[in-house]
């Protein structure tokens, strides 16, 4: 049997739950800006599918998935460049997530630690999409046939799960039809962790607002934020195993890095031996003058959302002439009569 040859393509996608932060830029959205321009064809995707499985309010569900939007755009995705759709818009994401269902087994799905995590003590109460959430991650990518998956170090389980499916599917019908899709992970701040402590990860579900940037903060705000993160006595150290035992200090160096395109060694030969008093108003100015023109644009989208439904709109279709293609000749291979 021949091994196709699939197009080089990059999917992604973000949770439209509200409270874009500074995690989500980059851990996620920076880098999608930058595979833009790579050797790929690029999807990025509001998967409001997904926020459902736990109850969202309508209204507060059609904000934050333009907000999201508006957070894509200002931050350097182009609707010229890459394929930005809701995920709701496009219906063979759902049509192949029943499929999975039935290829994905009970117990891979019951070592998903995010289930675990996000159910907590009371699991029965948990939705059924919740528990079932993965397949349709898992859909979402391969429905594109994507090559590639900018992911964070939490969602590697789920893209371990996304080629297991592939790979089972592709067995029992004897095809190679799904790729094994290969996760990208890079860059110094893949994992931002909380300004309030360097032990977690930033979340908008943080009560200390503190403890967060978010990309609708102004400059101000940004500065102020900075200023007031948590730190340790001791002066930068001037190589990175200095950091080992330092979570804060890592913290603050990772995302300098990263938002300098910079490694965490080379920011280190710069400032190695300076206290902290000197390195936060450096980090204050580099985060305003990246982050403030974002939130700034973000305002702008957001302020008349027509702009942003229309790109969705057209996003849409420009998606559906790449998944329902596939979704048919998914069907034919499963045996469905059409």
């Amino acid at each position: 049997m021949t091994t196709p040859t699939f197009t080089p393509r990059v999917f992604s996608g973000i949770q439209p739950s509200g409270g874009l932060t500074l995690g989500n830029y980059l851990g996620a959205i920076k880098r999608f800006v930058s595979m833009q321009d790579e050797a790929f064809e690029t999807i990025y995707c509001m998967v409001d599918l997904h926020a459902i499985t736990v109850w969202q309010d309508p209204a507060d569900l059609r904000r934050n998935t333009r907000e999201l939007a508006a957070g894509f755009i200002a931050s350097g995705i182009s609707p010229e460049k890459s394929i930005l759709i809701n995920q709701s818009q496009v219906p063979e994401h759902a049509q192949l997530a029943w499929i999975f269902n039935c290829v994905a087994r009970m117990g891979w799905m019951k070592r998903m630690t995010q289930f675990k995590d996000k159910a907590g003590k009371n699991a029965e109460a948990a939705s059924l999409g919740l528990f079932g959430y993965p397949a349709l991650m898992a859909a979402d990518i391969l429905i594109y046939h994507a090559t590639h998956v900018p992911v964070g170090e939490d969602q590697k389980q789920h893209l371990e799960l996304t080629r297991d499916i592939a790979a089972k599917f592709n067995h029992d019908y004897g095809v190679d039809f799904f790729p094994l899709t290969e996760p990208v992970i890079e860059g110094a701040a893949t994992r931002v962790m909380s300004l309030r402590d360097g032990s977690k990860k930033m979340s908008k579900s943080d009560p200390s607002d503190a403890s967060r940037i978010n990309m609708t903060d102004n400059a101000d705000t940004i500065a102020k934020k900075i200023r007031k993160a948590k730190t340790d006595p001791d002066a930068l150290p001037s190589e990175a195993e200095g950091l080992a035992d330092r979570p804060e200090a890592r913290n603050l160096v990772n995302i300098y890095a990263a938002l300098n395109d910079q490694s965490v060694a080379e920011v280190l030969r710069d400032v190695g031996g300076q206290q902290f008093g000197a390195f936060k108003p450096l980090l204050a100015e580099l985060a305003v003058s990246k982050l403030s023109p974002i939130s700034s644009e973000m305002a702008r989208l957001m302020a008349d959302p027509s702009e942003i439904d229309q790109i969705l709109k057209r996003g849409a279709g420009q998606a559906r002439d790449i998944t329902a293609p596939i979704l048919e000749k998914t069907y034919e291979i499963v045996g469905m009569v059409r």
